[in-house]
């Protein structure tokens, strides 16, 4: 199988990615490198690789020599650390630069909850047990942002991933994840959106809420196939078929091995869940 940055520019599986949804367009024209509507022809460009894991090719395009776009490239590289496995330190190069360009306190507040996001990534996948220090980073983007400042969003469901998978607390996870699903709603950002839909519906489903679980994975999807967030639909597949009954579910997760595969076999954690039974495996 064909490593993600293998395959970026191969115009075969571009027009296999393209119609991967159904659709011809898998991203929306206007779509900017956060998910939201824009018509910055760059921003696009950045959407489109990053929707299709394309983040090292997305964060080339960035210059880094001024904090937004720095910023930016940073918060690419970390996310290709959360997906891939690899990439550490471009990841952690990328955010030096940006936390030395930083100046303003959002600009600050933001790499903060990037460098938090990142050593959750590390410590979620094993790599290294750098949990303080993504407590220690979110705390202090928390103390630079205040409520409803840009970024104050993405920032509670941050900590709201560190509640719910490094704390085990699931009850301050939901309290995060609300805030930050609340805000995305206020502030039409639709890519977290999906993302805190998901999340709220995993805490459903634990409790064994499986209506309100289901109906959050179906909105979740919904969003990142509209998004046309390739990267992210293969998850939301599998996470909706974990709410539905046969056949339903197998033909999700068959779509989502399909969509698998197709990016290079990225996000590297879902192959564990999508492997097939082995032979003579009892199913319920």
């Amino acid at each position: 199988m064909a490593g993600p940055r293998d395959w970026c520019w191969n115009a075969a599986t571009t027009q296999q990615l393209d119609g991967a949804l159904g659709e011809g367009n898998v991203a929306h024209p206007a779509m900017s490198g956060n998910g939201t509507t824009g018509d910055d022809p760059l921003q696009t460009a950045v959407w489109r690789l990053r929707s299709r894991a394309c983040w090292a090719d997305a964060a080339a395009l960035l210059p880094a020599d001024r904090p937004a776009p720095a910023l930016q490239r940073a918060a690419l590289l970390v996310e290709r650390c959360l997906y891939t496995e690899r990439g550490w330190e471009e990841a952690e190069d990328a955010l030096r630069t940006a936390e030395a360009l930083a100046h303003a306190d959002e600009e600050r507040g933001a790499a903060a909850c990037e460098r938090g996001y990142l050593a959750y990534a590390a410590t979620l996948l094993g790599v290294r047990d750098r949990s303080d220090e993504a407590r220690a980073a979110l705390g202090r983007a928390a103390a630079l942002l205040p409520p409803g400042a840009p970024g104050r969003a993405l920032l509670d469901f941050r900590r709201g991933l560190v509640a719910q998978n490094l704390a085990g607390v699931p009850q301050a996870a939901r309290a995060a994840f609300r805030r930050a699903h609340t805000a995305a709603m206020t502030d039409a950002d639709p890519l977290l959106l999906s993302f805190t839909w998901r999340h709220l519906a995993g805490l459903a489903l634990r409790d064994g809420e499986l209506a309100e679980a289901r109906h959050g994975f179906a909105e979740s999807l919904r969003i990142r196939e509209e998004l046309g967030y390739l990267v992210g639909t293969a998850p939301a597949l599998v996470s909706l078929a974990d709410t539905e009954d046969e056949p339903e579910a197998s033909r999700l997760r068959e779509e989502a091995r399909r969509l698998f595969r197709l990016l290079g076999g990225v996000p590297t954690w879902l192959a564990r869940q999508l492997a097939p039974p082995a032979p003579g495996a009892a199913t319920a």
